[in-house]
C-alpha cells in the first residue's frame, strides 16, 4: 500500500471536481501521522463564500455506523444479543411472525426484508426507484415537518416485504435503523440521541459532531444544494431542514476531521470491543438505493481498492449534502470527503441517470485519496 500522498495532486483533484460542476468540496486525507486538508469551490453560489475543510456538514447515512456502534456497546455490556428477535423487545412495532423472525443483526445489516419508508412519507417520491415518475415537490412540503419515528416505522413495516428475514442479498432500508433507535430507547430508558452522543460521539472525543435537535446546522457550514436528477434547476438549498424524517439513520452533522477520527478509533477497538468490531466486519451482499450490490457489515461498508486492499467506512447522502469516509483495514490510510450538491445526474429518455463529469472527477479524487 502507498504510504505517502502528494498535496498538490490532491488539491488539483479536488479542484477538478469543482470544475466538473460541484459547487463546493472539501476533504481530509490521512496517512499514518501525515494529515492533509483541502477545499475547492463555494459554500454559497450567490455570495461566492468559499468552502473550507473545517466546515460542519450533514453526512447522511454515515450516521448508521454511529448507531450500529451504539447498539454494539449494549452487546458489549451484555444488555442485548445480536441474534435475539426484535419482536422480543419491540412487539408492537414488529408484531407476529416477522417480529419473531427478524433479529437485531438483520436490522443492522439490512437483511430484515423490511421496506424503505421514505417513498411513503414523501408522496411525490412514491414511484421511487422509477425516477422519471417522481417529482421533488415533497422535499419542500416536508422541510419543517416533524415526523415521529414510530409513524415512519409503521410505513416500512406495513409495506410489501423486500425479502425474507435473513435472506441475501439484503435490501438497504432506513426502516431498520429507526427500529434500532427504538431498541436503544427501550433498553436504556433514554433517547437514542443521548445514548449515541454519550457512548459514541463523546467517547470518541468528537467536538464538531452532533445529532441536531432542530433544522439548523450550527457553526460554519456550506449550503446544501439538491438537484433531484435535474428536476430542481437551478439546484435549491436544503441546509435548513427538519431531519426527523430520517432521524438517527442519516441526520448526523460532522466534519471531515471528526469522521476520520471516529473511524480510526473504531477500527482500533477503542469505541466497541474487538469482538464486536469483528461482528461489524462480517459482511453480506446488500442492494443499495441505486441498485448496485455491495458488501455490508453491521453499519459498515466494505470496499476493495485494486492494488491497495480492503477499506471500511460508509457513504452518506441527504437533501443537498453528501459525504464519504473510508479507512484502510490496517488503519493507516484514511479519507473523508464532503460535497454540497446531490443527484446531479440528469435522466435520459429511459429515465436512467446519465453520466456527468462530476462522476469521473469524484472517482479520481477518491482513488487518489485512498490509494495514492
Amino acid at each position: 500500500m502507498t504510504t505517502t500522498f502528494d498535496p498538490e495532486k490532491l488539491q488539483t483533484a479536488l479542484e477538478n471536481v469543482h470544475r466538473a460542476g460541484m459547487p463546493g468540496i472539501f476533504a481530509e486525507v490521512r496517512d499514518d501521522d501525515q494529515i492533509w486538508r483541502g477545499a475547492a469551490g463555494v459554500a454559497d453560489v450567490d455570495t461566492g463564500r468559499p468552502v473550507t475543510a473545517e466546515m460542519r456538514h450533514r453526512v447522511g447515512s454515515i450516521t448508521k455506523t454511529f448507531t450500529a456502534a451504539a447498539v454494539l456497546r449494549l452487546v458489549d455490556d451484555g444488555e442485548i444479543d445480536l441474534d435475539t428477535p426484535i419482536g422480543h423487545y419491540l412487539p408492537r412495532l414488529v408484531p407476529g411472525e416477522r417480529g419473531a423472525a427478524i433479529t437485531i443483526r438483520m436490522l443492522i445489516n439490512h437483511t430484515s426484508g423490511l421496506a424503505e419508508f421514505f417513498p411513503y412519507a414523501y408522496p411525490s417520491l412514491a414511484a421511487f426507484p422509477a425516477l422519471a415518475e417522481t417529482t421533488p415537490e415533497s422535499l419542500d412540503d416536508h422541510r419543517f415537518t416533524r415526523f415521529h419515528a414510530t409513524e415512519l416505522i409503521g410505513m416500512g413495516v406495513s409495506a410489501p416485504a423486500t425479502g425474507t428475514p435473513g435472506g441475501t442479498p439484503g435490501v438497504y432500508s432506513n426502516t431498520n435503523y429507526l427500529l434500532l433507535c427504538q431498541l436503544l430507547e427501550s433498553i436504556t430508558g433514554t433517547s437514542a440521541e443521548k445514548f449515541i452522543t454519550r457512548n459514541v460521539i463523546e467517547r470518541a472525543g468528537l467536538r464538531d459532531t452532533e445529532l441536531p435537535p432542530g433544522p439548523h446546522i450550527n457553526g460554519p457550514h456550506s449550503l446544501h444544494y439538491e438537484a433531484w436528477f435535474g428536476m430542481i434547476d437551478p439546484p435549491r438549498d436544503y441546509s435548513v431542514y427538519d431531519m426527523s424524517w430520517t432521524a438517527n439513520a442519516a441526520s448526523l452533522i460532522s466534519t471531515v476531521a471528526d469522521l476520520n477520527r471516529f473511524y480510526r478509533l473504531l477500527l482500533a477497538g477503542e469505541i466497541i470491543s474487538p469482538a464486536s468490531l469483528a461482528q461489524m466486519q462480517r459482511t453480506v451482499p446488500v442492494i443499495a438505493f441505486d441498485g448496485r450490490t455491495g458488501d455490508y457489515g453491521l453499519g459498515l461498508q466494505k470496499t476493495t481498492l485494486p492494488g491497495h486492499g480492503v477499506y471500511w467506512g460508509h457513504e452518506g447522502s441527504v437533501w443537498g449534502g453528501g459525504a464519504m469516509s473510508m479507512i484502510s483495514a490496517d488503519g493507516k490510510r484514511q479519507a473523508s470527503i464532503a460535497v454540497n450538491l446531490q443527484r446531479w445526474n440528469r435522466l435520459d429518455s429511459a429515465g436512467k441517470p446519465q453520466p456527468h463529469p462530476i462522476d469521473d472527477a469524484l472517482q479520481a479524487l477518491t482513488q487518489l485519496a485512498l490509494g495514492g
